[in-house]
């Protein structure tokens, strides 16, 4: 028999004495890990070996190249970086009028105020911007709310958002602070909810709300047509709370 094969299998069997794993012992020495799982099946592995090659499985699962969280990490950013070569840096005015019109129509205010709330630090920081680059509005004239949790420090969330928009201390109103209840949950909003509101904003209003209407009538021309056919499910009868 070669005398350097009868070499490699007293060294494979020394290292899975020592509780090396096949797939190590094949590296180490060359060879392929079928032939070193039959010079070595024989060998048993006491308890502590076993777990720590349990360990390793395990470890190399969740952070080895061919782990599939990995795998699909890679995934989604190169899936990421080819969508933002669809979109340019430099954004037309009209686009940009337009994402700021469809984001109030999703995330602002329902009634005749034109506010803004939310939790999101890269919303609020759009809206502050296109505020001012849409109306000129200039963020030292716009009101702020919080909506925070009694266990959060209303001092150090005042002083964040007031850093991240560059809106005064002295223009944050009163806060309103959620009462504890017993399904109190601790993974609660970091920042708190935050309420942007534009004084004297009624004309704005209507602004936004005619850009909503001509994309609209762009892309659904009837859609006033069928609502109107529609008009009786608006007209039905609200059950009372007599509690």
């Amino acid at each position: 028999m070669n005398k350097s094969y009868i070499h490699l299998k007293r060294k494979a069997i020394l290292l899975r004495k020592s509780g090396l794993s096949y797939g190590s012992i094949a590296k180490k020495l060359g060879i392929s890990k079928s032939t070193a799982s039959l010079w070595l099946y024989a060998i048993k592995l006491n308890y502590e070996q076993r777990k720590n090659l349990y360990s390793n499985q395990v470890k190399h699962l969740n952070t080895g190249e061919n782990s599939q969280r990995n795998r699909r990490a890679r995934e989604v950013n190169i899936i990421i970086n080819e969508a933002k070569t669809k979109i340019s840096k430099k954004i037309s005015l009209e686009s940009y009028r337009l994402f700021g019109t469809a984001l109030y129509w999703a995330e602002g205010s329902k009634n005749k105020m034109f506010h803004m709330t939310n939790s999101d630090p890269s919303l609020i920081v759009f809206w502050v911007k296109w505020l001012k680059k849409i109306f000129n509005i200039q963020p030292n004239i716009l009101k702020v709310r919080l909506n925070i949790y009694p266990q959060q420090s209303e001092k150090l969330i005042r002083k964040f958002w007031s850093e991240l928009t560059n809106i005064p201390m002295s223009n944050f109103g009163k806060s309103y602070i959620k009462p504890l209840s017993n399904n109190y949950k601790k993974n609660n909003l970091y920042y708190g909810t935050v309420r942007i509101e534009v004084p004297k904003s009624t004309n704005y209003r209507y602004m936004v709300y005619a850009w909503r209407q001509r994309v609209i009538e762009g892309i659904a021309p009837n859609i006033k047509l069928v609502e109107k056919r529609w008009e009786k499910l608006r007209k039905f009868v609200k059950p009372v709370n007599m509690r």
